[in-house]
């Protein structure tokens, strides 16, 4: 019993020993004997946006029509949602009419001023009643032209916030649109390192979709103060708390297979000369 006892202990420390090797040499290739990543360039990870642009009313209403929805693709000015308009098409009509009145009034007005039987304060009065009523015209015809909700630039509906037959509130946010031609990384550099950037240099963007194919960007956007490290950002050095968000525009994005939200890695190039390498962490 004790011999079997024996060969047991035996056989557990034989495979924490080479469980311990294991982890060694994947430590010793995984961090010593791996080169160090060459210099004049920076790498840094983070996840991919768009820039936004919120569709809101101005002002309050039923959603009569709901043209446009999650996964569309929209072009600058396309009709998105139609509120109802039976209201303010009344008040449009009743404003024309009065302009219309008022401005029969302000000739006829200026033509007995010009015979002598309509004095001058009466033809001016006309001529006022008639500009105040084509002014409550042109606020009627604007309230109206605003009830149908346009987009504001090319992209694709990313949310949709409200449904067909709502009540929504003047200046409530109806829809985002994201333009997935030209997304950007969004990545948080070192504060030690933030020096070496400055706008228009080089980068280049890996996917976990894509890992063999970089896509080529640009910094367009350094941020002026540092901030703490997100969570879910990784640096090469751990000890690393304030680092500076820095937004890497893509040149292209073919067919749009990068969206929002995809984790991303990216290369930043601050030394012209100096050659490319794939991310490394």
């Amino acid at each position: 019993m004790a011999a079997i006892e024996r060969g047991t202990r035996r056989a557990v420390i034989a495979v924490v020993l080479i469980l311990a090797a294991a982890a060694a040499y994947y430590v010793y290739e995984r961090w010593i004997e791996q080169p160090p990543f060459p210099p004049g360039l920076i790498q840094a990870n983070g996840r991919l946006e768009g820039d936004q642009v919120i569709v809101a009313a101005k002002q309050p209403g039923r959603i009569a029509r709901l043209l446009a929805r999650e996964g569309d693709a929209v072009t600058a000015d396309a009709t998105l949602v139609v509120l109802d308009d039976a209201q303010v098409r009344a008040r449009v009509a009743a404003a024309q009419a009065r302009a219309a009145q008022a401005r029969r009034d302000a000739e006829r007005l200026h033509r007995l001023r010009k015979e002598g039987t309509a004095s001058v304060h009466e033809s001016e009065e006309a001529e006022l009643a008639a500009q105040v009523a084509e002014a409550q015209l042109a606020e009627a015809t604007s309230r109206l032209n605003d009830l149908t909700l346009t987009a504001p630039a090319s992209g694709t509906i990313t949310r949709r916030l409200i449904d067909a037959g709502e009540v929504v509130a003047g200046g409530a946010p109806l829809l985002v649109i994201v333009n997935l031609d030209r997304p950007y990384l969004k990545v948080y550099v070192p504060e030690a390192e933030i020096g070496k950037l400055r706008l228009g240099l080089p980068a280049q963007v890996y996917t976990d979709a894509f890992p063999e194919r970089p896509f080529p960007a640009t910094v367009r956007y350094i941020a002026s103060r540092a901030e703490f490290t997100p969570k879910e950002v990784q640096t090469p050095d751990e000890r690393v708390k304030l680092v500076y968000a820095v937004k890497l525009y893509l040149d292209d994005n073919p067919e749009q297979r990068l969206t929002p939200g995809l984790p991303a890695d990216a290369v930043i190039r601050w030394q012209e000369d100096a050659p490319w390498a794939k991310p490394r962490w």
